[in-house]
Parts: C-alpha cells; sequence; structure tokens
C-alpha cells in the first residue's frame, strides 16, 4: 500500500489513479487521511463551481456541456457528482457513468460520485476535503453537482466560489420556494431549456426578483442538450474566477464549521443508529428523546 507521502508526491490532475487513490484515503477516512489533508500544498486559486437546482433541471446536462466547451482551451476538469443516499446500503442511487458518460473516458475530465450518506443539504459530509485533494492536484476548474433535495441545497454557499442555480420553464411555480431559499445562494441563474414555453416569462420574472432583493443578478438562458448559451456562462465564470474573492473569509469559516461539525458526530453511525432504533422503537416506554438524550 502506498505511503502517504507518496501519495501526494504523486498528486496532480495528469495523474488520475494518484488522485482517485487520495480522495478514496479521505472519503472513508482510512488510516493516514489526517496527515494528507494537513499537508496538501496548493499552488493555483482554482474556482469551485457549484451547480445545483430540482430535479429534472438538467444540472448533468449543463455540466457536460460546460465541460465540453472548456476542455477545447487544455483545461483539466474535476466534477465532484452529489448522489442521493440509498437509504438501505447507504451507498450512492446514481452513477458517474450515468450522469457524465459523455466524458468518463476523456483524459481531460476526471469525474468521482459520492453519496450524501445522510447529510440533509445535499452535500457529503466529506465533500470539502476531497475537493481541497482536487485543488491540491491542480484542475483548472472544479464543478460540485449537488442533489437536487430543493431549499436545504444552502449548503453549497458554503462550499463554492461560484454557485450556478439552474432552472427550467416550469419551476415558475416554484418562484416562492425561490425567494425563501435559494435566491439567497445563487451568483447567477440558468433557465435551461429555454426552448420551452415561459423561459422568457421565467427569465424576466427572475431578473425582476433579484434586482429587487439582491441587486442584478446574471440570468442566463440555455438549452444545454444542444450546447446554446453556453458559451455566455463559461465567460462569467471566466470572469468571476479572475476577480478578488471578496467572500473568502465567509467560505473558510463555512468549511470549518462544517469540518468541526463533522469531526464532532464522527462518533455517531447511522447505520448502528437505524439498527438500535429498530431494537428499541417496540418496546414498551419506548421515548425517542430519551433515546436521542443518551447520544448527547
Amino acid at each position: 500500500m502506498s505511503t502517504i507521502p507518496h501519495t501526494l508526491s504523486t498528486l496532480n490532475r495528469d495523474n488520475f489513479k494518484a488522485v482517485a487513490r487520495a480522495l478514496t484515503i479521505v472519503e472513508n477516512d482510512l488510516t493516514g487521511a489526517a496527515e494528507l489533508l494537513q499537508n496538501l500544498q496548493f499552488a493555483k486559486n482554482t474556482p469551485i463551481i457549484g451547480i445545483t437546482g430540482p430535479p429534472g433541471a438538467g444540472k448533468s446536462t449543463l455540466v457536460n456541456a460546460l465541460i465540453s466547451n472548456l476542455i477545447k482551451e487544455g483545461n483539466k476538469i474535476a466534477v465532484l457528482a452529489i448522489d442521493p443516499t440509498s437509504p438501505f446500503n447507504f451507498g450512492s442511487l446514481l452513477g458517474d457513468r450515468i450522469r457524465m458518460s459523455a466524458h468518463f473516458n476523456d483524459p481531460g475530465v476526471f469525474i468521482r460520485s459520492l453519496a450524501t450518506r445522510g447529510s440533509l443539504g445535499g452535500l457529503s459530509a466529506k465533500t470539502i476535503e476531497m475537493t481541497d485533494v482536487l485543488r491540491a492536484a491542480g484542475f483548472d476548474y472544479i464543478f460540485v453537482e449537488t442533489v437536487g433535495v430543493g431549499q436545504s441545497e444552502v449548503e453549497i454557499a458554503g462550499l463554492a466560489d461560484i454557485t450556478l442555480l439552474v432552472l427550467v420553464p416550469e419551476s415558475g411555480d416554484e418562484i416562492q420556494n425561490i425567494k425563501s431559499g435559494l435566491m439567497e445562494i445563487a451568483d447567477a441563474f440558468v433557465v435551461n431549456k429555454a426552448d420551452r414555453a415561459d423561459a422568457g416569462l421565467l427569465a424576466n420574472n427572475l431578473k425582476k426578483l433579484t434586482k429587487q432583493k439582491h441587486g442584478q443578478l446574471p440570468v442566463f438562458k440555455a438549452i444545454a442538450s444542444q450546447g446554446e448559451g453556453i458559451d455566455e456562462i463559461i465567460s462569467f465564470i471566466t470572469t468571476v474566477k479572475h476577480q478578488q474573492n471578496s467572500r473568502r473569509e465567509m467560505l473558510l469559516a463555512e468549511k470549518a464549521y462544517r469540518m468541526i461539525q463533522q469531526k464532532r458526530m464522527a462518533a455517531i453511525n447511522k447505520r448502528e443508529l437505524q439498527q438500535q432504533i429498530a431494537k428499541e422503537a417496540n418496546q414498551s416506554g419506548f421515548n425517542l428523546y430519551n433515546f436521542v438524550n443518551r447520544y448527547i
């Protein structure tokens, strides 16, 4: 088995095996994970781009289209696709081969799926550390595509330098939900499947809402499946990439909070918790609050 110093010395964007090995060590908290993370070196300021939005909005299709354009310029791209977790085996329900099949064998694109493992906000508890491994490997862009779980996806704001909220014309009825939650975390909106009816109406409504509450945020119309509107989105991403990130302190504080939270919850095994609940729930006098208090 490779030592941590060897893993670190071989960690670069051209060595996908070393990148995959480092991610596995971190994701599964294997021996040496802390040593690996504490010795990561960051030679470049790689932007982390969060892609979020409701199910069916075409997030994976949009990521595919963005990758296709970016690799033409010789960029090396990494993607973390956060998948729902099976309640039975705690594994990923979707897979990178299905979601990103167009680029799975592309030498310029590294793709990794990981399960939320019970996280409510659409992010795996290990996502922060894994994105840092990818940053240390020297990728030019890192995309994090999150599970479409609605308002709780505000977690992505604590991870990504740029957050794109993807919607479709049928999302018009969800404007109230957008106003109350996801609106707060978007740096730009993408109205995907813009060839459908009411796409223009949704885009105009989004422009009005953002102007009223947050100042004008970019609203892009795209047909990701056909590659339309992608250049404008990439131009926005590239522009933001080269600007000073005024949210750096907030992002770092949020990452630190998530990591401390994760460490303090490390002793709680969800599978064991589920098994213990199954044993006690049908017993006379079972009280959930007393049960939880034992863990606290």
